[in-house]
């Protein structure tokens, strides 16, 4: 294979991929035109298609038999639309969705171990693939024809993320109780976890690590892949949605990239908050006072470090 590459999309995936790529002996080429495969990663469904599909985007600007490896979280309606948008332009699509093992690490992509991607395209062009891929993760696991490995990542989305949200919640409960004057005076100690994910959020929580590599941002960007690959198909998923909700209020507070483990701060006091640079009055710019109308609820009503959000 031709160890030419370009590499577009978010700058912390892009700097794992620069650097391991490097380390084989590929070179990183100047322009899309002179790769022999091109590498992505976006935050957004948005910022995917612009690189793919707009007047000067990928499609459009690489050149016979190139290998499109997209490592984003997408729908699986974008997956096949890609796959067959490469197929009449004479390119091969390669759908690697990354997957994060530890999310709360400070490095998440530095050890290839806490690194996985589902697999999917066909299976000659997966083959090709793979010794890329194996250079980038610990793990390639592949899944089949084109669209199933966005779905099984999907999956995998729904399930990491209402782990994340039930570790933060129930330590939130311990928390809230020990804070509680009302409280008995019994030690209850900390919440237990069911998962090793949770292990892995309750841990950082406790220790207070809110920084990482791995961001809320990305976070949001599985998630919203998933609600928008169940739209596709008329479902509704009260949890997710309840989720990116609260992702949501912690980016416009201004936590979009911090760790995942940062939602914990969102059921804390204002002033651990503001300690690890989170702004409760953006919120209130973000969700207009007149909104509030709803829940009859006054400004003084919310609880500590909830700012506006028990009224949105």
């Amino acid at each position: 294979m031709d160890k030419r590459y370009a590499y577009i999309g978010h700058e912390i995936v892009g700097a794992m991929v620069k650097t391991r790529l490097a380390e084989a002996g590929y070179t990183c080429a100047d322009s899309v035109a002179r790769a022999s495969i091109v590498i992505t990663y976006c935050a957004s469904q948005t910022a995917l298609e612009d690189a793919y599909f707009d007047e000067d985007g990928i499609v459009q600007g690489a050149g016979p038999r190139t290998m499109l490896i997209d490592l984003s979280a997408a729908t699986p309606s974008f997956a096949r639309e890609l796959n067959a948008v490469a197929m009449v332009s004479d390119l091969v699509a390669i759908e690697a969705p990354l997957v994060v093992a530890d999310v709360t690490l400070s490095d998440a992509f530095s050890d290839r171990g806490n690194l996985m991607c589902l697999v999917a395209g066909e299976d000659k062009d997966v083959e090709t693939a793979r010794p890329l891929l194996e250079l980038l993760v610990g793990s390639v696991q592949t899944t089949g024809g084109s669209g199933s490995a966005q779905m099984a990542r999907a999956a995998y989305t729904l399930q990491a993320s209402a782990q994340i949200m039930a570790a933060v919640e129930a330590d939130a409960l311990y928390r809230s109780t020990q804070r509680s004057s009302s409280s008995l005076e019994t030690a209850f100690g900390r919440a237990g976890a069911m998962t090793s994910e949770a292990e892995q959020v309750l841990s950082a929580v406790n220790e207070g690590r809110f920084e990482g590599t791995y961001t809320v941002e990305m976070l949001m960007a599985e998630l919203s892949a998933a609600l928008m690959a169940a739209d596709d198909v008329d479902l509704i998923l009260p949890q997710a949605e309840a989720c990116l909700h609260l992702l949501e209020l912690l980016a416009v507070i201004g936590g979009a990239g911090k760790a995942p483990s940062a939602l914990a701060l969102v059921y804390g006091e204002e002033e651990a908050c503001a300690a690890n640079g989170l702004d409760w009055t953006r919120a209130e710019q973000a969700y207009p006072s007149g909104e509030e109308d709803d829940y009859d609820l006054d400004d003084d009503e919310f609880p500590p470090g909830f700012g506006t959000y028990s009224a949105n």
